[in-house]
Order: C-alpha cells, then structure tokens, then sequence
C-alpha cells in the first residue's frame, strides 16, 4: 500500500459573526483574528502561506496549500485576494460622520469608491511619518503612501482621524 505524506497541519478556518477569520486547531482550540500572509508572493505564490495570530506572530506555515481541504482553501485564498486588495488613495471627497459606521466617498487609483468605516483607532492608522491605511468594515485596506500628496481639503478630512 502506497501512502502520501500530508505535510499540511489540519485545521479548519471559518469567519465569525464580526467577520473575523477564525481557526481552530487539530485539538479544537480556537484562534480569532488571524491573517493569512504569502511568503513570497512573485516568486511563490502557490506554496509557503503563513497562518499568523491577531499580534501578527506565526502560528503555522502550509508548505502546500494544495492538499488542503477544498472549503478550507477556498476560504483561504478569498482571505489572500482580499488582503492583497489595496487601492491607493488619490483624494477624499466627503466624510459623513454623523453616523456610525461612517460613510466616506473616495478617489482611488481604480475610480471612485464609497465605503462605511467603523469610528475605531483600528481603522485610521498611520503607518509611518507621511502615510496611513485605511480599513473598512468589511476589512478592505485603501493605502495613502504620501498623506503630503493628497490635496488639501483631503488632508484637513483625514486630520480629524490621525
């Protein structure tokens, strides 16, 4: 009798009622907020994904994706694309904040966009000196590589989140 070795761990993912990604181990133990990561997205996309925890350490690497459950990697590559998804931000246009979630009307490098955004120091971030991210509330990430470059009434709306 010939058998393969399945170098995968076995898990199951699933996302929680807040959306959030959520795997549960062999043993059953759960781990909410975790990310998938490629380790090398150009040169290797296919192998070597990274399971990391809400703080963003590494909790398992799959070598092979492949020989993953087919629920299990479908929600995995929808997790991939999603993260993967990044439109830059080209301008503001409008904030309505006098609801929660938000709405914000934006330019981005693919057109023009509306989305809601929970008022949470999670969704506003800076990520260095000159730029920030985005995310909406359906974890979607709009980048602004230079806040500088934006115009100035785009500046003055994001001025009230940093």
């Amino acid at each position: 009798m010939n058998t393969q070795k399945i170098t995968t761990p076995i898990f199951q993912l699933h996302r929680d009622p807040r959306g959030q990604l959520v795997l549960t181990d062999a043993d059953g133990h759960q781990q909410v907020g975790v990310e998938p990561a490629r380790a090398f997205p150009i040169s290797g996309p296919d192998r070597n994904i990274s399971i990391c925890d809400a703080e963003g350490h590494e909790i398992m690497c799959i070598e092979t994706p492949n020989v993953l459950p087919n629920d299990v990697r479908a929600i995995l590559e929808e997790e991939l694309a999603r993260r993967e998804f990044v439109p830059v931000v080209l301008q503001i246009e409008k904030v309505f904040a006098d609801t929660d979630p938000s709405e914000w009307n934006i330019v981005t490098d693919r057109g023009p966009t509306t989305f809601l955004m929970n008022d949470s120091d999670d969704d506003v971030r800076r990520l260095g000196p000159f730029s920030a991210i985005l995310v909406d509330t359906h974890g979607i990430r709009y980048l602004i590589p230079d806040t500088r470059e934006l115009d100035t009434a785009s500046r003055r709306i994001l001025d009230r989140y940093l």
